[in-house]
């Protein structure tokens, strides 16, 4: 019998511990094609994860020699399998190089053939949708040499964590700023709490068109509005003027402006539609990926508009599962794609019928999942009345927050222009007498203030 892979890695499987420790975890009996090999990798893997230690070739025989349900045909291959267990001293490292590429072509090989059953109707089980996370998953394999902190021995990397400069995601809000301590930090999940039509599409359209002016990458992706409209509101925005202006300003005068903002701004923004409740996770996944080959386009930060019109990749569509099950598990994968690419996530969430109209939100007021603010890393509502909508404001109260104490600064005003699609910070004495006590929305003038974030100067 030639050498194959699958011998060298069941030879040292047996011989190395060293090995079996770094590779054991992430071998798979469907990775080895040939029943044989499978049978023997089988035997190995229980005799490790039962006595902690490679079995020798006596313990693999005699686990054959006792399995009934092979035949006559079947002991001999597998026999044959061990008396090959004899090859030459191999360097470890890269065997175990060697051992992770196998396990990512078989991965990729079983996530193809898998996904071929689906698109022709032989797996039941699962529909097409499950394709971007089979796939995503598969391309994802690879072995984590990370095994946990030691508390004496990297008391070093602790002080330099504690003394290091943390790339963050900026604000042009001061009061945001100041309550992430500096702004959004990656593989974290940020979620805006609002009523239908208050403002969280514009919040995020306002923070996308911020990130971008800072040199950031921004990819956001709407599954309520078309991406025109989303392009339209950054557009306001960046341009400074009314939204129901942009169609009065001539081809001539669009160019140039366009032209003023792609000279200023070095970050860029894709924005991407998917249909309401159509796309989950792995197609977002699968999207970055594609931008990433297609474009060279590689996202500091993802706004996803809004968190409650995903789906979810762990059921398909029509499934019986409670609301609170399905929203939890989005916003679990959501935060598992920002840890996954390194980057915050923004999204939102809508208040319940209650919330709609009130001066004051709570966590009792998160719309169809009370887990949704037990995944996310900030969480905060916005708030609108009546009076405030007059004065161009928003109240802003945080409901969690993993960045600094969320009892500072709990509520705070901020200055909102629904025109021009954006926000801006108010006067700091707006902020004075707004108290956790006085639960009545208090209003102030705007200060002067509202001049602070103008977008492209024209």
């Amino acid at each position: 019998m030639k050498n194959r892979i699958e011998q060298v890695i069941l030879e040292n499987l047996i011989k190395d511990d060293a090995y079996v420790r770094k590779v054991i975890p992430f071998l798979k009996p469907d990775y080895f094609m040939q029943y044989e090999d499978k049978k023997v990798f089988d035997i190995i893997f229980n005799f490790v994860e039962k006595y902690n230690n490679p079995p020798s070739k006596q313990a693999i025989i005699l686990a054959i020699n006792e399995d009934t349900s092979l035949n006559e045909d079947s002991h001999a291959k597998c026999m044959e399998v061990i008396n090959t267990l004899n090859g030459d001293e191999v360097n470890r490292d890269w065997l175990v190089d060697e051992t992770e590429k196998f396990c990512k072509d078989k991965a990729l090989y079983l996530g193809v053939m898998e996904s071929i059953q689906i698109i022709d109707g032989k797996n039941k089980e699962k529909s097409t949708d499950a394709l971007p996370s089979i796939l995503s998953e598969a391309l994802s394999v690879g072995f984590d040499t990370n095994i946990g902190h030691d508390f004496i021995e990297d008391a070093e990397k602790r002080y330099d964590f504690y003394h290091r400069l943390e790339e963050k995601v900026e604000f042009d809000l001061d009061m945001f700023n100041k309550i992430t301590e500096g702004g959004l930090s990656n593989k974290t999940l940020n979620i805006a709490l609002a009523g239908t039509g208050v403002g969280k599409s514009l919040f995020m359209c306002h923070m996308a068109s911020a990130a971008i002016s800072k040199g950031k990458n921004v990819l956001y992706i709407t599954l309520e509005m078309s991406e025109e409209r989303i392009a339209e509101r950054i557009d306001a925005n960046l341009m400074n003027i009314p939204i129901q202006e942009l169609g009065d300003l001539s081809k001539a005068m669009y160019d140039d402006r366009i032209k003023k903002i792609n000279d200023k701004i070095e970050g860029r923004l894709i924005v991407k539609e998917y249909p309401t409740a159509s796309a989950h996770s792995g197609h977002f996944k699968a999207l970055i990926n594609e931008l990433k080959l297609k474009r060279s386009f590689f996202p500091d930060i993802i706004f996803i508009d809004y968190l409650n019109i995903c789906s979810s990749s762990r059921f398909r569509a029509g499934s019986s599962a409670n609301s609170y099950t399905i929203i939890k598990s989005i916003a679990e994968e959501l935060r598992g794609l920002a840890v996954e690419q390194d980057v915050p996530i923004v999204s939102a969430t809508q208040t319940t019928r209650g919330g709609y109209d009130n001066s004051d939100v709570s966590l009792t007021d998160t719309s169809e999942s009370f887990g949704l603010p037990a995944t996310a890393d900030l969480m905060f509502a916005i708030i609108s009345t009546e009076e405030l909508e007059q004065l161009g404001q928003f109240m802003i109260k945080q409901l969690k927050n993993r960045y600094a104490d969320p009892t500072r600064n709990k509520r705070f005003m901020i200055g909102v222009d629904r025109a021009r699609m954006k926000l801006f910070d108010l006067d700091p004495s707006a902020q004075t007498q707004l108290t956790d006590a006085n639960i009545d929305v208090p209003v102030f003038d705007r200060g002067q203030s509202e001049d602070k974030y103008d977008g492209i100067k024209f």
